[in-house]
């Protein structure tokens, strides 16, 4: 009994002791932009207690007592300190600064005769054809693809709007670190998507089944070709081949053939990953300026496969716009065979110009269940590349239809992610889903995404309606004068099958009205048939009618409203149509259209009736032409990919292969009178091709034959440019009308040289500025026969004897934007009015 007072007051002291052990987790990452500090020191100050963050940044500390603060310390940050409370289990987030002390540079010299690097790089080209994954017949997998789009570097002129302001609250109340701090990125987006991924190689098909989707913040509009968009189909890096295209850009790979040109390769260590010993190497970019990476590859002792890179784009690199690109990826062990991705991480960070806020978007892929050499032999199997089984918005399904905000999960029960998520969100992360879960709510959230809707896609949604597009609503030239228009198209809310388009214009000039609609429906949308009727009646200018390979683009349409509008010959059209597109193999889509037009020529022009090219007529209305054609078109693009939104479908991505183009068309001109038929034939040919270390050429051939003497305003047109501005589909220095051709020839030549030449140049380096090259020729004939028939009138030119030949050099990415081509005429330079050089000034986005 004696030790039993001593004992119970050894274990009454013991027990406050005991109660004050607490658990700490987080998260370390960099204040500017989130991303993790690897390896990071978190420890409780005047203590011995502290762990080392992992590579991702995430920690677990055990301290005992009452300790009031943490701190974390990294190389290149500044120490940082949170304070702590009494809770036994406690999560924080540091936000790192940069700071403290940084390492100088170490060189390190070999005396050996050769970089071992070398070495290593030649077996990784020998082994080459039996580790990349074009060595497999097919593959299938699991894809989990993970989107977070944030805003970083935020001004204080926007950090005070209320907008930002609603966002900083609502994360201060449910204590979000990650979003709540002034300096902290800002949430604006996120997305997970579920998928089954499968490829074939020869021919190369690949196709993504979505299964599951969870869209949060501000997002796209569910069944929009964007938020189709979503999966691992868009993420696919593969470093093998010799150059990576990664944003429309073409970088070299760093274990590309002839590598050694572009890169410096440092052999630092040899390490395991995963089970297989591997040897580090260290790649940097000989120029800054190169479109290359900088960053560390991992290679397989055996068999000499790729099995991790961690490289970053040269903060130099003549890249518009992007201020940060980094990409991260392991590889399958070569034991499994040709290697496969298993985990791709891409940061990108977008700054239009400097002192902006900048957008900050983390693309994470996790990829499992690997099937190999699995070929899928049901017919049509690979020919769509995205499938989705997920739940669309229907007819009745009103709520949420049409907004950008999408907060339930799609395709599934509201969590399926938090069971199912094959990675574990950090938390940062955390934080940041849980604010876009509830901003959502907030009115001036919502104001603004109205405005991001009109901006983005040039519509401003009013209930059920679509109202635009915004350029369109006014444009002014001289023949119409002052020109209003007003146009709306129907929603999903209305019908997913159905879309409508209408608009009404007036102009002050020619105190005409105009107006059109047009109604498409997607009858079958696994071989996309769609059916179209259309009816238009408006003033065009003659120079454009003969458009057969002009995209239905609206700015194009905005553009050619404006200006000297009669230079092109107006015309009164009365268009009606109908036509059936489906498409009858993967990449092979046939439309046929039954099309009557009216034109009515608005200038002094007077034609023949007579096929046989007699005098032309001069009663009243002779010159009105009345048009009954039957269009067959058929594209062939082997390797497009082509994404379904509701009721339209878009091209992304890049294409490899030629797209061909052949169109005939069956008329007659006033059949109900007994007058002629005639035919037309038009082929093109488009490609762009990657030439290496100079850059990217686009070529676009064309071929047009029309057997049949025609009114010369109907025949094929060589679309000239009389303006200061640059126009990639015209012949710069040609006037309108300078040439008619009933067969002719084009080819089209526009070579981007990126940063070649210039990037070497001190000075002009610094600017980012980039050399481009053009060509243009055109050979063509204009039958005696249809000279005839339109009465020789002084309208029609010379014969064509020899090529139109113009080409021309230029700089393009002055101020990101501008670009200024010098035009050269090569023949034909004794035309009257017309010009021999010309400079022409144009505007253009590119990366």
């Amino acid at each position: 009994m004696k030790f039993l007072a001593p004992l119970l007051l050894v274990c009454l002291l013991a027990l406050p002791a005991a109660a004050q052990r607490i658990v700490i987790s987080g998260q370390v990452v960099e204040a500017t932009n989130g991303e993790p500090v690897p390896f990071a020191s978190i420890f409780i100050p005047k203590s011995s207690a502290g762990v080392t963050a992992d590579a991702d940044g995430k920690f677990k500390l055990t301290a005992t007592g009452s300790p009031d603060s943490i701190a974390a310390s990294a190389l290149g940050f500044a120490t940082q300190r949170r304070q702590l409370s009494n809770a036994a289990v406690q999560t924080v987030l540091f936000r790192m600064k940069t700071g403290g002390v940084t390492l100088g540079e170490v060189f390190v010299s070999s005396r050996q005769p050769e970089n071992p690097a070398f070495r290593i790089l030649r077996e990784v080209q020998r082994h080459k054809p039996g580790n990349a994954r074009t060595a497999l017949q097919a593959a299938e997998y699991d894809s989990y693809n993970r989107i977070e789009t944030s805003l970083i570097d935020l001004p204080k002129s926007l950090s005070n709007r209320k907008v930002i302001k609603d966002i900083r609250a609502l994360a201060v109340r449910q204590g979000a670190a990650a979003a709540a701090d002034v300096d902290a990125p800002l949430p604006v987006f996120a997305s997970e998507v579920g998928s089954r991924v499968y490829q074939r190689n020869s021919p190369l098909r690949r196709r993504e089944d979505l299964l599951h989707k969870q869209m949060r913040g501000v997002g796209p509009r569910e069944g929009s070709v964007l938020s189709q968009m979503l999966g691992s189909n868009f993420q696919n890096f593969d470093f093998y081949p010799n150059w990576q295209n990664v944003l429309g850009k073409d970088f070299i790979s760093p274990i590309a053939e002839g590598g050694r040109v572009t890169y410096d390769y440092e052999l630092q260590d040899s390490v395991f990953v995963g089970k297989d010993w591997c040897y580090k190497i260290a790649v940097t970019p000989k120029r800054s300026h190169d479109l290359a990476f900088k960053g560390t590859i991992w290679i397989t002792q055996e068999g000499y496969a790729l099995r991790r890179a961690d490289l970053v784009a040269s903060p130099e690199a003549n890249i518009n716009f992007v201020n940060d690109l980094r990409i991260y990826q392991d590889l399958t062990s070569p034991a499994d065979g040709a290697g496969l991705p298993t985990r791709t991480k891409m940061v990108l960070s977008v700054r239009p110009y400097e002192k902006q806020a900048a957008m900050l978007v983390r693309f994470t892929t996790v990829s499992s269940n690997f099937v190999r050499n699995q070929v899928h032999e049901e017919p049509g199997f690979y020919d769509q590349p995205i499938m989705s089984s997920l739940m669309e918005p229907t007819e009745k399904e009103e709520p949420g239809v049409g907004s950008l905000l999408t907060g339930l999960p799609q395709g599934g029960a509201g969590g399926y992610f938090d069971q199912h998520r094959p990675d574990t969100l950090s938390l940062s992360e955390r934080q940041t889903f849980a604010v876009l879960d509830s901003a959502k709510q907030l009115p001036s959230v919502r104001n603004v995404l109205d405005w991001v809707e009109l901006l983005v896609n040039g519509y401003k949604r009013v209930g059920k309606l679509d109202l635009g597009p915004i350029s369109t609503l006014y444009a002014n030239n001289d023949f119409e004068g002052n020109r209003f228009r007003f146009g709306f198209r129907t929603t999903p809310a209305i019908s997913r099958n159905w879309l409508t388009q209408a608009y009404i214009a007036y102009g002050t000039k020619d105190s005409r009205f105009k107006y059109g609609a047009r109604v498409s429906f997607v009858a079958e949308r696994r071989h996309w048939t769609v059916f179209t009727g259309e009816f238009k009646h408006d003033v065009e200018q003659a120079a454009l009618l003969d458009n057969d390979f002009l995209d239905n683009n609206n700015l194009f349409t905005a553009a050619s409203r404006w200006g000297r509008f009669r230079q092109g010959k107006p015309v009164l059209r009365d268009l009606t149509s109908l036509s059936v597109q489906r498409d009858l193999f993967h990449g092979f889509t046939q439309t046929l259209t039954l099309r009557y037009q009216n034109i009515n020529p608005l200038f002094q022009y007077r034609r023949s009736t007579s096929p046989g090219g007699q005098p032309p007529t001069v009663e009243p209305g002779s010159d009105v032409l009345q048009l009954s054609e039957l269009v067959s078109e058929s594209r062939y693009a082997p390797d497009e990919n082509l994404v379904q939104s509701e009721t339209r479908r878009r091209a992304v991505g890049l294409k490899r292969l030629p797209v061909f183009t052949l169109r005939y068309t069956l008329g007659a001109i006033d059949w109900t009178q007994g007058d002629f038929m005639y035919h037309k034939f038009n082929l093109a040919i488009s490609h762009s091709v990657s030439v290496g270390q100079l850059g990217r050429l686009t070529y676009r051939a064309e071929g047009n034959y029309i057997p049949t003497a025609l009114p010369y305003f109907i025949l094929k047109t060589p679309l000239g440019n009389q303006t200061p501005f640059y126009n990639a589909n015209a012949f710069n220095l040609m006037n309108y009308f300078e040439f008619i051709t009933d067969r002719s020839v084009t080819l089209r030549l526009d070579h981007h040289f990126e940063g070649l030449l210039v990037n070497s140049i001190p000075g002009i380096r610094a600017l980012n500025w980039r050399l481009v090259g053009t060509g243009n020729v055109l050979y063509g004939k204009l039958s005696d026969r249809a000279r005839r028939i339109n009465g020789n009138t002084p309208d029609l030119p010379g014969t064509i004897s020899t090529p139109y030949v113009e080409v021309g050099y230029g700089v393009e990415n002055i101020f990101k934007f501008v670009r200024v081509d010098f035009i050269h005429r090569l023949t034909y330079r004794d035309t009257p009015n017309t010009s021999n050089f010309g400079i022409k000034v144009g505007a253009q986005f590119r990366l």
